[in-house]
């Protein structure tokens, strides 16, 4: 279990990756709701470095897009290279992180950094979405949808973080539901390990918790993104894109429990909590319990 152990928390108020304002107040929704005294009450040593800066663009787009671009492109890159920079600072110095999003493109920087690292590195995909589209496929051209396929070097170059690619066999997807048609295929192409809500549903989360990591047998660190729509909207309905079929909140904190027993998990990202489509913070809450059970907490 992962604690007595000194942790970094970073806020990423990104909004950009997507066209629904307020995401960018999910950092801010995840302290208030205690964060840092929750994971201090499990002993764990916790250091809240702040918000990275990120530039405010007073009107997000959404006009509909020419084939083959995307919203705010080079503005989105710029913040993933500063958060690459800071998340490979921790790894310099061996720390515990995780990352308060945001929406889900800061996962190009985090975990760019993150392979980054000298051990085998793998990572665990928690979403409602596969996120592999690219500006051809995208219906939307929001770059949050393209946080994977750019880490394997598809897409726009200048979304290509980092000095390594992800590959196919680093990475598995829990929590699958919701695909456009030709990020579909182009995910039944590549290779990756997929867990669908179906899949949960035949087999138990159990089960495919405990497959992931036999999948991910021999790398030495996992980092988790978690995003936090892989939750059923009932459970957590202060999302941007909430899709009916998801997580349950049990299913949720088995997946984080069996995690934090496994032991490798180093860093985590937590994203798309947006607090103007919440009710009472509960989303964010809801993120600090997700957040607690992979960082130790138990029923007994």
């Amino acid at each position: 279990m992962m604690t007595t152990q000194q942790i970094k928390i970073y806020g990423i108020p990104m909004d950009l990756g997507q066209n629904r304002r307020g995401v960018d107040m999910g950092p801010s929704a995840i302290r208030y709701a205690g964060l840092q005294s929750r994971l201090q009450r499990l002993g764990c040593q916790v250091i809240d470095s702040g918000n990275l800066t990120v530039p405010v663009v007073e009107e997000i787009d959404k006009i509909p897009l020419a084939n083959g671009q995307a919203h705010h492109l080079n503005v989105i890159a710029e913040v993933c290279q500063h958060i690459y920079e800071t998340a490979a600072h921790c790894i310099e110095v061996d720390e515990r992180a995780i990352f308060l999003g945001g929406d889900h493109s800061i996962a190009i920087g985090t975990i760019a950094a993150i392979l980054e690292r000298p051990q085998k590195v793998g990572i665990i995909w928690v979403d409602t979405h596969a996120d592999f589209n690219t500006p051809q496929t995208s219906p939307t051209g929001n770059v949050h949808g393209m946080v994977v396929s750019s880490l394997m070097g598809l897409g726009p170059d200048v979304l290509h973080i980092g000095k390594h690619h992800l590959q196919t066999e680093q990475i598995v997807m829990i929590g699958i539901r919701d695909l456009d048609s030709e990020e579909r295929v182009a995910l039944r192409e590549s290779g990756i390990k997929v867990q669908t809500m179906r899949d949960i549903d035949e087999h138990g989360m159990a089960a495919i918790v405990q497959d992931a990591l036999n999948y991910l047998g021999d790398v030495d660190v996992i980092h988790v993104s978690f995003d936090m729509d892989s939750l059923d909207p009932s459970v957590a309905g202060g999302v941007g894109t909430p899709v009916p079929g998801g997580l349950s909140y049990r299913e949720a904190h088995l997946l984080m429990e069996m995690l934090a027993d496994d032991g490798r998990v180093q860093s985590l990202d937590v994203v798309e909590v947006n607090p103007i489509l919440d009710e009472h913070n509960h989303t964010a809450e809801v993120a600090v319990d997700m957040i607690a059970s992979l960082f130790g907490q138990r029923i007994i």
